[in-house]
């Protein structure tokens, strides 16, 4: 993919998701870490179940502290592996009162020397909380980067290597959710839908004009497809402009 095509690429995705936001609900910089540490092989949507009920209660270090494992698993027992999830989850609170004032540490190390928490739970955080330019690589972001050549690579770091290179940098600050977004509704991963992607020009998926000829509305197949028009994540309406953001 030029230079060129992957400006138009984040272009494109920024005016579809004009307000990308993180789908695990959270109110705190603590919250959000819980929240992306339970998410491990989860779908945000349990997450988020769990935690409705969860944060009413103790949503912070102290009081994580205070339910103990057994009393965090009670909370958590419908989110796949809760029972490791709760002890690093108690373990990284006790942490963050003993050696941060109970406070989120805002850089990769200290935040990947707690329990659960690795390089892309660590940019999570840097980057949704904090505002840092960080690019976390999930399952998502990995497969798009790979099929539309955006930023290829064979393993989670290499792809945020190259990210970090070729994301033009207007649009660095958001392109961890332009992408996992784009891979969770768009670009999925067992039949992808290109017959309605805003970034259908700029990609190079060898295979895009035949998912494309899929589309529901227009039966005939091997058509030549034009590019679609932006679509929007489910319940992600866009904004009237006459709205202040």
């Amino acid at each position: 993919m030029t230079p060129a095509k992957r400006t138009e690429f984040f272009d494109r995705l920024a005016a579809a998701m004009p307000d990308p936001k993180s789908e695990l609900e959270h109110a705190t910089p603590f919250e959000l870490l819980v929240a992306v540490v339970l998410s491990a092989q989860a779908t945000d949507k349990s997450v988020n179940l769990a935690t409705a009920k969860l944060y009413p209660v103790a949503n912070t270090p102290a009081a994580i502290a205070a339910l103990g494992v057994e009393g965090l698993e009670g909370y958590i027992r419908t989110i796949g592996l809760y029972r490791g999830k709760a002890k690093n989850v108690v373990a990284l609170s006790n942490i963050l009162l003993e050696q941060h004032a109970g406070e989120v540490p805002r850089t990769r190390e200290a935040l990947e020397a707690l329990p659960g928490v690795g390089r892309k739970t660590a940019n999570v955080v840097l980057n949704v909380a904090f505002g840092e330019l960080t690019l976390a690589v999930d399952t998502h972001v990995f497969r798009v980067s790979n099929r539309t050549g955006l930023a290829p690579g064979k393993d989670p770091l290499e792809v945020e290597t190259r990210l970090m290179k070729v994301v033009p940098p207007k649009h660095l600050r958001h392109a961890h959710h332009y992408l996992i977004l784009h891979g969770r509704y768009t670009c999925v991963a067992q039949k992808p839908l290109c017959w309605k992607c805003p970034v259908y020009e700029q990609c190079g998926f060898a295979e895009k004009r035949k998912f494309a000829a899929l589309d529901p509305a227009k039966p005939t197949q091997g058509a030549r497809v034009a590019a679609p028009k932006p679509v929007l994540p489910k319940g992600r309406a866009k904004k009237p402009k006459a709205r202040a953001r």
